[in-house]
């Protein structure tokens, strides 16, 4: 979770490592306010700011889960904060404006799961990000699931598994028959799958199974891109998260595929990351000069005394 406040420059930014509950209906706004209020104002007293006048939350799952954060948070934020305007935001557009600004493109936020966000800024497209259940294809769960998978198959002899896989599953989770009982029980059963991922990428350079599935992994990534990604003008595409790290094992494979896919989008640098995008939105709200379009499922901004729909 993303926060970033503007009470004059510069703006403040946090982040809570905390994960915000989800139950019935989504999001939970009380526990989320729980983090977000202290976090706030402690940003708020160390950059000596008195009054803060926008506020900008970025929340992982806001656009499929988000539907009691925007009935209840803008009120709340006003009347604990005094602000004048609230953004909420899915944390896929503080990516891309952390990561293109104002300009337009497509963005690859890949870490446990993955989703593509994309804009000529009059609209929204947005791929994926759907759970690790039933999408993040390509994401660090995917790459750790599909490890396993490759592991289990060489357990019981069958084509297409990986010996070196079904070492390394062994050191990381214990005997293969007991990792259904270690995963499919967990809360955090994707962040478990994506602890593999790292272990996938060690294997990839001795072996082609390995190779395969991060080979796979970006053409899904580069994929969810070229569904976003404006096919007129002179869009930039920028990857981010975490999941970039495993570096060399996957980052040849998804340049290769992005030139394939969208060849007509120049590949760039991120500029920011997600805590920065808030940062920079919080900014532009306060200054009135945000270019993003707003979208009820994935920026809402509401005025104080106007409640988000």
């Amino acid at each position: 979770m993303a926060v970033g406040a503007y009470g004059g420059p510069p703006p403040v930014e946090g982040k809570s490592a905390q994960p915000v509950r989800t139950g019935e209906r989504g999001i939970d706004p009380a526990h989320l306010l729980e983090l977000v209020l202290p976090l706030t104002r402690t940003l708020a007293a160390e950059a000596g700011v008195d009054e803060l006048t926008t506020a900008v939350i970025g929340a992982a799952g806001f656009a499929t889960l988000g539907d009691a954060l925007r009935t209840e948070l803008p009120d709340a934020l006003t009347g604990a904060l005094g602000v004048r305007t609230v953004a909420l935001a899915a944390d896929a557009v503080t990516a891309y404006i952390g990561a293109l600004g104002p300009r337009t493109g497509a963005v690859l936020a890949a870490g446990t799961g993955l989703i593509a966000i994309g804009t000529d800024l009059t609209a929204w497209r947005r791929a994926d990000g759907w759970g690790h259940l039933l999408g993040d294809c390509g994401g660090g769960a995917w790459i750790g699931r599909a490890g396993l998978e490759a592991a289990l198959r060489a357990y019981d002899g069958r084509a297409g598994g990986s010996v070196p896989l079904l070492e390394r599953a062994r050191e990381r989770f214990g005997p293969p028959p007991e990792l259904p009982a270690l995963v499919y029980p967990r809360p955090d059963r994707a962040a478990v799958l994506a602890s593999f991922a790292p272990e996938v990428a060690a294997c990839a350079p001795h072996d082609p199974v390995a190779t395969g599935i991060l080979r796979a992994a970006a053409r899904h990534m580069a994929e969810s891109v070229a569904a976003v990604c404006p096919k007129s003008g002179e869009p930039e595409v920028a990857c981010t998260g975490g999941l970039l790290k495993l570096g060399e094992p996957l980052l040849p494979f998804l340049k290769e595929e992005l030139a394939q896919q969208v060849p007509h989008a120049r590949q760039t640098a991120p500029q920011g990351d997600p805590l920065h995008g808030a940062a920079r939105l919080a900014a532009a709200l306060a200054a009135g000069d945000a270019v993003w379009p707003e979208d009820p499922r994935l920026l809402c901004v509401t005025a104080a005394g106007k409640r988000a729909t």
